[in-house]
């Protein structure tokens, strides 16, 4: 039993469910579920599939996820970033119309690999893989979609004719060579659209705004037939539940879609783990499985791309709604995907004599919220490596593309990861008489260094990638002394492990300094590098005197010992 618990949440929470829950899954349900109707069509616009995908995208994810998902408060569905990389990464390997019926079986086969690669990497526990995607390389690429996202929006507003492009240059250039063929009225539209929405969200951020904005925007329309001023309308959505079959696994196809699926696959996932994570914090009845959340988006995109799904992860807006709203379980989701379902089945014409423009007011004030402008500050002021991989990811996805973005992204972050282990903290230490503790001479200016010894502190697993800077290090503290050295005190409490070539650089280094006159001593071993020092006979080679517990003790022996033989 614990078993299935283990791995169909639903059948383990389920047990303790009642009424008072259902009255906060009732009304966080039908607040997700009719936001869900105007953003799905708006993010599918966004992918460049026809409107009623994002309804598909929206109806089975909701149910398979609260089925598997840990978080209870989590809405999967379309979002918008998620959504740009599904265009993006379509259009870069098939040149073919948006819309067309290879383009939706590619964008429907893109959400199928990326739910298998979610649920192999769940299954083998690979969800430590999103920790490659460093918070300054997330927060410089979603700043750079949102601003993607708005500006291949701005087609729509304009109401102007421009190729769809995940470069931010070229989006500008095509928009300015087109402005003068604007529509007065669609400009006008979607301005006030716009501002109504953004007073309604700070007016009451319970209200669903996007639902007000476009029932207003229908009667408008119908009744003032601005259509034939020239407002483009959505036009025809088919009613119906959507088309049930498995994609069509062409291997051509798969492979030309591989790469962006395992990107997508790795942004989608770390997207809901960090909503969910955010909402975990805030309810103490239940804790969020990183590999179980791979394993239930990864299972919701392959049952989704059955039931015509593009990719769909957990959305940060509505999920905060969904929370806020009052959201116990997974119930909220199955009723949310019941408005879904109602709204395909009886209600599609309603959304006959919406105005395109109006999904691009939903999108762009969607996406502002993306835009991240206090990060990058925090970053200039605190860490400025951490700076530069926000600012190359974010010129990266804006200048080059969409997906080469996230790769250089992750590159970075690898490479800044590599750089922070080969070459770590390293302190050179005094002790701060009145307390009897010892610390960074760099940091404290009262930190006392005594004659003829050198005490360092080394903060990092000792292995062969930062061996050799640790040799340099300790010969540059020598060297950069004007005062005879004897003795060299390591404090190697910060040292968590060593490994064999460390092990040897160590048994180097004791007769590279004994032959200059020079005594090397360890203070505050931990125990895997005590058992590591007994298993290849350091303390033999060292001996046991030149190992202690801690400085002090360290620094004591010294004056006691070798002084006395001096004197």
């Amino acid at each position: 039993m614990k078993f299935l618990h283990k791995i169909i949440p639903l059948t383990d929470w389920i047990r303790s469910y009642n009424g008072t829950w259902f009255k906060g899954d009732l009304m966080a349900g039908i607040t997700v579920g009719v936001m869900l109707i105007p953003q799905g069509m708006a993010y599918a616009m966004i992918a460049g599939l026809p409107p009623e995908y994002g309804l598909y995208a929206a109806l089975m994810p909701l149910v398979v996820y609260a089925f598997l998902g840990t978080s209870r408060q989590l809405a999967v569905g379309p979002v918008a970033m998620d959504s740009l990389f599904v265009g993006t990464a379509i259009s870069a390997v098939a040149l073919i119309g948006e819309g067309s019926d290879r383009y939706i079986g590619l964008a429907i086969l893109l959400a199928f690999l990326v739910g298998v690669l979610q649920l192999l990497f769940g299954i083998i526990k690979l969800g430590f893989l999103v920790n490659f995607l460093a918070r300054p390389v997330i927060v410089g690429f979603t700043t750079a979609a949102a601003f993607i996202i708005g500006a291949n929006q701005l087609k729509y507003l304009f109401s102007i004719e421009i190729p769809r492009s995940n470069q931010l240059h070229v989006l500008f250039y095509d928009i300015s060579q087109q402005l003068q063929e604007s529509h007065v009225l669609t400009m006008v539209y979607g301005v006030c659209s716009i501002a109504l929405m953004v007073f309604l969200k700070k007016w009451n951020r319970k209200l669903p705004a996007a639902l007000i904005l476009v029932a207003i925007s229908i009667c408008l329309v119908y009744f003032l037939k601005l259509d034939a001023a020239g407002l483009d309308l959505i036009g025809v959505i088919p009613s119906g539940l959507p088309a049930i079959q498995i994609p069509d696994l062409n291997w051509a196809d798969v492979k030309l879609l591989l790469p962006a699926a395992f990107a997508l696959s790795l942004i989608a996932y770390m997207e809901a783990i960090a909503v969910a994570k955010a909402m975990e914090e805030q309810h103490e009845d239940h804790v969020v499985r990183p590999n179980q959340e791979l394993i239930a988006l990864g299972t919701t995109n392959i049952v989704g791309s059955i039931f015509s799904a593009f990719p769909v992860t957990g959305g940060f807006s509505r999920s905060a709604v969904n929370n806020e709203a009052g959201a116990k379980s997974g119930i909220a989701g199955i009723i949310s995907a019941s408005i879904i379902l109602l709204t395909l089945l009886f209600f599609t014409d309603l959304f006959y004599y919406l105005p395109t423009v109006i999904l691009s007011a939903i999108i762009l004030v969607a996406v502002s919220g993306l835009v991240d402008f206090k990060t990058p500050k925090e970053l200039w002021l605190t860490d400025k490596k951490e700076f530069l991989m926000y600012a190359v990811t974010l010129l990266a996805t804006l200048e080059i593309g969409i997906v080469q973005g996230i790769v250089i992204g992750v590159l970075l972050s690898i490479l800044v990861l590599i750089y922070k282990v080969t070459v770590p903290h390293m302190a050179l230490l005094g002790e701060i008489e009145e307390q009897g503790i010892y610390r960074n001479v760099k940091r404290y200016e009262n930190a006392k260094q005594y004659d003829e010894i050198i005490i360092v502190r080394f903060d990092a697993r000792l292995f062969y990638a930062n061996m050799d800077y640790f040799k340099d290090r300790l010969l540059t503290y020598e060297e950069n002394e004007d005062r005879p050295i004897k003795f060299i005190v390591i404090d190697a409490s910060g040292i968590n492990s060593i490994d064999n070539s460390a092990i040897h650089m160590i048994r180097r280094i004791n007769i590279s300094y004994k032959k200059r006159g020079i005594n090397i001593f360890f203070a505050g071993l931990k125990g895997p590098v005590r058992d590591s020092f007994e298993q290849n006979r350091i303390y033999t080679q060292y001996g046991r005197s030149h190992f202690y517990d801690s400085i002090q003790e360290t620094v004591a022996f010294i004056q006691n010992n070798f002084e006395e033989k001096e004197a």
